[in-house]
């Protein structure tokens, strides 16, 4: 299966010299099996204090109520649903990487698809607090199910995109899990045989009984397309019914059929833009450049343009449909947003969303690590003020102008937001220290056909055509995991 000789005008996706099975196993295990090193420790004592923030703050929320909230009585959505869609939108990039990528057989998803599918996870698991948190009483929170109960037949509005959320948020998050820790057996097995005393009690249990046999791999192969399969349509379907919240409304800059392909897009655009935030850092303290090379921070990048792309042409098409519609409450809405009171956060979406992603047709700043990580903050903080605009600034001035009102978020509303973001990297950093964050078994799986190695192994053989050999060489001079010894030898 990976024995094959890939073509030499594939650019590679391992670099460096004399990788071997055993070398991928020890580099990606090295955070796991090692002590944390100084930046790990750092990055985590900054993410458990922001993270203590958000205890602090839901707790303050849940005792005194969300009177503590910057909401009146005319926006009654505010920073609690603008986080929560921020949230679902980032988890929706592990979920195209690994399985999207897996069904069109991108080998490139091999070496980001772990940690891609953790940060789903995560920010799934932040996005559901703020359910919690807006529920005012969160012991109560399963009466959003349709259980049998003693209140009279007291039953959810099943016509309700709200109750949809629930059953779409939930059946993403039950996917996403399975589909991320079936991917990790073969790798916890790995860390089981290396392990001693209690690690070892402990990776056997979470192994499942993996013994990398024939029929495991079979079944760990088939199973891994049924969950592609099942989890493709979610990639479309989750934040389709995320944005029916608003678009099944009447509310002027809601009301609209363009919300369901616009968010789906906006969601892989901020969910790129998180991964490439994540692992640009994580290559380089965990030393993984040879694994998450140059040609995986390109690609995300072109995802990245093609996607804010789209979101710029989806908001060119709201103002244009506003216009054409002749519904003066419609087009209000949209001048609203331009020109009025928050015009600010409406021409800073504007900039991190549609100008910044643009930038990337340069292939100089599509192949510069500072750049690639500075403006996928960029992206998500203009994704973060989209999702404040859609909310806000449609809620704040409704049809009737004595209930015009400005929204100013209080610090419970800020430090609950941080916080989430605190809790979000401390369940990653987590992650990264008791498990593989780089997909052992699929990466070892294109070494010997997608490796630099391979391909200068063919170089040397004389079985590559030399003007390909020329056209190879060039293309390896963004890599800065490729030392310019091993680039002249070519």
């Amino acid at each position: 299966m990976s024995a094959h000789n890939e073509s030499i005008l594939r650019e590679p996706l391992i670099t460096g010299e004399n990788i071997t099975y055993s070398k991928i196993t020890n580099d990606v295990l090295v955070p796991v099996e090692n002590k944390p090193n100084k930046a790990w420790w750092i990055g985590f004592g900054i993410a458990v204090a922001f993270a203590l923030t958000w205890v602090v703050t839901i707790s303050y929320t849940f005792w005194v109520g969300l009177g503590t909230w910057g909401l009146n009585k005319t926006v009654g959505w505010a920073w609690d649903i603008t986080g929560f869609v921020w949230w679902v939108g980032i988890g929706h990039a592990g979920t195209l990487i690994s399985a999207v990528l897996l069904l069109f057989r991108q080998n490139w998803r091999n070496s980001i698809n772990r940690s891609a599918e953790a940060m789903t996870i995560f920010a799934v698991i932040c996005a559901a607090t703020y359910i919690f948190a807006h529920m005012g009483r969160p012991w109560l929170a399963y009466w959003v199910f349709p259980l049998p109960n003693q209140f009279g037949s007291l039953w959810v509005n099943f016509n309700s995109p709200l109750v949809w959320d629930v059953f779409a948020i939930s059946t993403y998050f039950s996917v996403s899990l399975v589909f991320w820790y079936t991917g990790l057996l073969p790798d916890i097995a790995t860390i089981r045989d290396r392990a001693t005393g209690a690690r070892r009690r402990i990776y056997s249990i979470l192994s499942f009984g993996w013994a990398g046999s024939v029929k495991n791999w079979q079944r760990f192969e088939a199973v891994s397309l049924i969950l592609a399969g099942v989890s493709t349509p979610l990639v479309l379907s989750v934040h389709t019914i995320v944005s029916f919240d608003f678009a099944t409304s009447l509310e002027p800059g809601w009301h609209t059929t363009i919300f369901p392909p616009y968010f789906v897009a906006g969601a892989i655009f901020s969910g790129f833009a998180m991964v490439q935030t994540l692992l640009l850092i994580a290559r380089k303290v965990m030393k993984w450049e040879n694994y998450i090379t140059m040609f995986h921070i390109e690609s995300m990048n072109k995802v990245i343009i093609v996607t804010g792309s789209i979101v710029g042409v989806a908001y060119l098409t709201e103002l244009f449909i506003a216009w054409y519609s002749g519904v003066e409450y419609e087009q209000y809405a949209f001048l609203n947003r331009i020109s009025g009171p928050y015009w600010w956060a409406y021409w800073s979406m504007m900039t991190c969303n549609v100008i910044s992603p643009q930038l990337f047709w340069f292939k100089k700043i599509r192949t510069s690590i500072w750049a690639s990580w500075v403006l996928s903050i960029v992206v998500n903080i203009g994704m973060w003020f989209e999702r404040f605009v859609i909310i806000v600034t449609s809620l704040h001035r409704d049809f009737i102008p004595s209930s015009w009102v400005m929204f100013y978020p209080t610090v419970v509303d800020v430090l609950l937001f941080v916080g989430s973001i605190g809790v979000f990297f401390t369940l990653f950093l987590l992650f990264l220290r008791v498990l593989p964050g780089i997909a052992m078994a699929e990466v070892k799986l294109i070494l010997k056909s997608s490796s630099d190695q391979a391909k200068q192994k063919l170089i040397r053989e004389g079985k590559v055509d030399p003007e390909q050999a020329e056209f190879y060489k060039n293309s390896l001079e963004k890599y800065d995991s490729v030392s310019k010894t091993e680039y002249a030898n070519i």
